[in-house]
């Protein structure tokens, strides 16, 4: 029996990534505020919870996730999926509590659930792996977007030091920058105004050239490439290597 936990099901890559995970027979827990409709499967457990609120999560977590791991399943998989784009706007004219919620969802829920994951599926004769998804604004700053950039290269460097942390041969610990998808988080950012965002235009070309891939086609390679295929622990794989 094969186990992944995703956050972020509602919409966009987190929906289409559990859809595909249960296609494969994956157990799927699943975090969000909600499951999307496409999700209604006996294989799925939802546990609704607002990432924002990440010192909640471990008593959220904690049953179901001892209850998988119980279970003694062959493979165990954690996908830290779910990110949030706002604040956009420049140093010096942000909101503390956007700021807060952005660090919140995108880099400590990650960090608390891969405790959580670590601690439960302690078991070294299970295959583990933790699958962190990045973006390429973990490398490249992008001005208007500091919360967003900041919070994914932490969120690489927690993988990094997660792959060092569990040298085992049955543990893998990877970041995936998974391209450019038509998820609401683009929507979001090629509807911002320049002041706050002064580099809207590229996201805007992105979808006027119909540069945007679908989740689905992403999901399709993260699930064959990244979930079932050997990778390297420690590494970021970017969508053009999938």
């Amino acid at each position: 029996m094969n186990i992944a936990i995703v956050t972020g099901v509602s919409k966009g890559l987190g929906e289409a990534l559990a859809a595909a995970l249960l296609a494969e027979g994956f157990r799927v827990i699943a975090l969000g505020r909600s499951a999307s409709a496409r999700l209604a499967d006996p294989a799925l457990e939802l546990i609704p919870c607002d990432l924002a609120e990440a010192d909640a999560l471990p008593a959220l977590v904690g049953a179901s996730f001892a209850q998988a791991a119980a279970s003694r399943p062959d493979y165990a998989c954690l996908v830290n999926n779910a990110a949030i784009a706002a604040p956009a706007g420049l140093a010096g004219t942000l909101d503390g509590a956007e700021i807060a919620r952005a660090i919140a969802v995108n880099l400590t829920a990650p960090f608390v659930l891969a405790n959580a994951f670590c601690r439960a599926f302690a078991d070294p004769s299970v295959r583990r792996r933790i699958i962190n998804v990045s973006s390429g604004a973990a490398q490249t700053p992008i001005a208007g977007s500091a919360a967003y950039c900041a919070t994914k290269a932490g969120l690489e460097m927690l993988t990094r030091a997660l792959a060092a942390e569990h040298a085992s041969p049955t543990f893998d610990a990877i970041n995936v920058r998974p391209g450019i998808i038509d998820t609401p988080m683009q929507t979001f950012m090629r509807t911002q105004p320049k002041e706050k965002l002064p580099g809207v235009a590229m996201f805007q070309d992105f979808h006027a050239e119909g540069r945007l891939v679908t989740p689905d086609a992403v999901a399709a390679k993260v699930v064959a490439k990244l979930i079932l295929a050997p990778v390297e622990s420690g590494r970021t794989y970017s969508y053009n290597e999938l």
